[in-house]
């Protein structure tokens, strides 16, 4: 009689991922990429991070999300995602405007200018208790919206959510010209260097994949 075990296929069930991050553009990011990750904000204090340069700062603040979360003992085993992002504008990182009147500012002194957007991106592996980590950037080429626009644009809310004031993948689009680099990286989470990073852990992010039927 056949051993039934040499029959059985191998476990097809993915790593558990988690994104410590609320943002919901990342998520859709992995979602449309095949992957499923739970969601777990970090409550890290942004305004107590600090780093010489915005890249740097990007780089930190993914960093210490990421770390917060593999801490937790709920997550042992799993693959955490931290990111977060800044726009760099003259060396001046710029995150989410305080209120309406400074994203209305920030806009009057973006139109007709380039911003370059860091995204620093963590991996870490908490099954073995090493992480990986890098920032990826990307240079956005902003239009120049009126003045009727930018009051238009301010009054929905949308920048008062978002780093930069701006989005690629909402109201804003319309208001930018053109990037130069990886546009997933302006929505929140660059996917090639995701796989990168996952690649420097020993984990294929093809294995990542969940399966989808029907």
């Amino acid at each position: 009689m056949s051993d039934p075990h040499l029959n059985t296929p191998p476990s097809t069930t993915p790593r558990r991922l988690i994104l410590a991050s609320k943002s919901p553009a990342r998520l859709a990011l992995l979602r449309q990429a095949g992957l499923d990750p739970e969601v777990l904000v970090s409550g890290v204090d942004e305004d107590a991070v600090t780093a010489p340069t915005p890249a740097e700062l990007a780089l930190a603040l993914a960093e210490a999300k990421a770390s917060v979360v593999a801490a937790k003992p709920e997550v042992h085993g799993a693959l955490v995602i931290g990111c977060d992002s800044v726009l760099d504008i003259d060396g001046q990182a710029l995150g989410k405007p305080a209120d309406a009147e400074e994203a209305t500012a920030r806009w009057k002194s973006m139109r007709g200018r380039a911003g370059t957007l860091q995204t620093g991106h963590c991996v870490y592996d908490t099954a073995v208790n090493r992480y990986a980590s890098a920032t990826a950037s990307t240079v956005v080429r902003f239009g120049e919206p009126s003045d009727a626009e930018i009051a238009a644009y301010v009054a929905s809310g949308e920048p008062l959510h978002v780093a930069g004031a701006f989005t690629l993948d909402g109201r804003s689009a319309p208001f930018i010209d053109g990037i130069d680099g990886d546009h997933g990286n302006v929505i929140g989470l660059s996917l090639p260097l995701l796989r990168r990073l996952l690649a420097q852990l020993g984990v294929s992010i093809t294995d990542l994949w969940t399966i989808q039927t029907g």
